[in-house]
């Protein structure tokens, strides 16, 4: 069987944009590939959420992300993208987090040029690096890679927000001379920034479409268009669940049955009971 990059780099080679829903934990995930995509995102700020109840400032660890995601990676066969912060530390940092989620079972690795402890890319207070440390990063990354990681890497920067579009167009162009796969140019604000990032950059690009955030949402037709390969709904699952979860709080606060619920066969289906049963099947029969 072909390793999680190599299905990744074929995926990437077919026409058309790719959907890539976020998941923050394993089954998040297996909704992700039993709804039919082709990969999938492992957000920071998703798994912040989810495994500490806390916001996506810099506050969970490498440790607890490559955990979160060697348990998503086991869940599902579709390649997944991971958000690796900004590499968690310098040169030597880097390549050890991008041998970790090689090893955790991640297709592709994402890595930014934020000033540690890094933020969301839709919220204030952001601050990058020079040039050249971002660099570093990234040539760091790709050594790591070279040296045996079997991982894409995906090279972010947030520099729109504090040095402009023309800084953020040119250290994207330098993260692809340094041997990125894909790059990230976080929260344009307008289609017209888009569409300069997508003429001015080669290469696969991502759009990062948070609903209510800080870059138009766009069709999917509309952003192939535009010029983007992977158009990524990172905070979707994550959003959706907790507006779900407070509704069937206040539902039973109120003393009634909440509305959308699965009756107790589907739940335990969606878990993975049957699969279960069936391989326990396999070793309680007598032996010859």
């Amino acid at each position: 069987m072909s390793s999680p990059a190599a299905r990744l780099r074929a995926i990437l080679e077919r026409p058309g944009i790719l959907t890539m829903p976020g998941c923050h934990d394993a089954m998040s995930a297996r909704l992700i590939e039993e709804a039919g995509f082709d990969i999938g995102f492992m957000s920071g700020f998703a798994v912040s959420a989810d495994r500490l109840g806390l916001p996506d400032t810099g506050l969970i660890s490498y440790g607890e992300l490559v955990e979160q995601g060697r348990n998503i990676c086991r869940a599902v066969s579709i390649p997944l993208f991971g958000d690796g912060d900004t590499g968690f530390g310098n040169a030597m940092n880097i390549k050890r987090t991008v041998q970790g989620y090689a090893d955790a079972g991640f297709a592709c690795i994402m890595l930014e040029d934020q000033v540690a402890p890094k933020r969301c890319g839709h919220t204030q207070g952001k601050a990058v690096v020079s040039r050249d440390e971002a660099a570093l990063r990234i040539r760091a990354a790709v050594d790591a890679r070279a040296e045996g990681a079997d991982i894409l890497i995906m090279a972010r920067t947030d520099a729109r927000a504090t040095e402009g579009l023309e800084e953020a167009i040119a250290r994207c162009r330098m993260f692809r001379e340094l041997g990125a796969d894909i790059t990230f140019l976080e929260a344009p604000t307008s289609e017209d920034e888009m569409r300069s990032y997508c003429s001015a950059v080669e290469g696969p690009k991502m759009a990062n479409m948070i609903e209510h955030g800080k870059t138009p949402i766009l069709p999917a037709a509309q952003l192939e268009n535009i010029g983007y390969k992977i158009a990524v709904y990172p905070l979707t699952l994550l959003n959706v669940s907790i507006a779900a979860m407070r509704e069937a709080l206040s539902a039973l606060r109120e003393g009634r049955q909440p509305d959308q619920v699965m009756d107790f066969e589907s739940l335990k289906s969606a878990v993975g009971f049957p699969g279960y049963y069936a391989e326990e099947a396999r070793y309680s029969g007598p032996s010859k």
